[in-house]
């Protein structure tokens, strides 16, 4: 009578284990940050043309979201996606921009605004215990002081126009872009309290 083959099971290892433990939230990141860049190009289709080269858009409110849901270390990875695509020539900015010339024109500046404001919107906005006020602070320094502070001097070294009356044009920016922090609170605020798993990935980013 043969002797039955002893079966044996490989065993998995615990590098495997932790490898595919670690992959998880590598995927969900990626696919969070995807999420974002799409919503970002997706809102530039909302724009109002305006004197001095730049336009009225929804972007910044994608930047907003990005910042205050990814956090300081996801959101600039959504933002460089979109930069990215808009230097490869696709029509991802507002008013269906792109190709490198963007980024030597009026615009320039806020765009590197972007990169830097995501980064203090995530930073203010987990600095403490989540709330409304903290939400819609974060949102005002990085979503329009900081993008301002980039966009505004380089606008005018680019139209050649002296910086005080640059700056003085910029503000009819500014209604819009309140509108854009409340509406930016309101939606994350709803987020967190439907769905707190979203803000998970800038919670391990910290």
């Amino acid at each position: 009578m043969a002797t039955p083959a002893p079966t044996t099971s490989d065993p998995i290892s615990p590098s495997a284990v932790a490898t595919s433990t670690a992959a998880r939230p590598l995927a969900g990141d990626l696919a969070r940050i995807a999420v974002f860049a799409a919503l970002i190009i997706a809102l530039g289709l909302v724009t109002i043309p305006l004197a001095g080269g730049v336009p009225l858009t929804g972007q910044t409110l994608g930047v907003m979201l990005a910042g205050l849901v990814l956090g300081s270390r996801r959101a600039p990875m959504a933002i460089l996606t979109v930069l990215a695509l808009a230097a490869a020539g696709l029509p991802v900015l507002a008013g269906g921009r792109g190709g490198l010339g963007v980024f030597v024109g009026p615009t320039a500046g806020y765009l590197l605004g972007w990169i830097v404001g995501v980064v203090v919107i995530g930073l203010i906005a987990r600095s403490g215990r989540f709330s409304w006020w903290r939400t819609a602070l974060a949102a005002t320094i990085g979503g329009i002081v900081v993008v301002y502070a980039f966009g505004v001097p380089v606008q005018a070294l680019v139209t050649q126009v002296p910086l005080g009356p640059t700056a003085l044009s910029s503000l009819v920016f500014l209604p819009g872009d309140a509108i854009k922090v409340a509406v930016a609170t309101l939606l994350v605020v709803g987020l967190h309290r439907a769905y707190p798993r979203a803000f998970a990935g800038a919670a391990r980013a910290r």
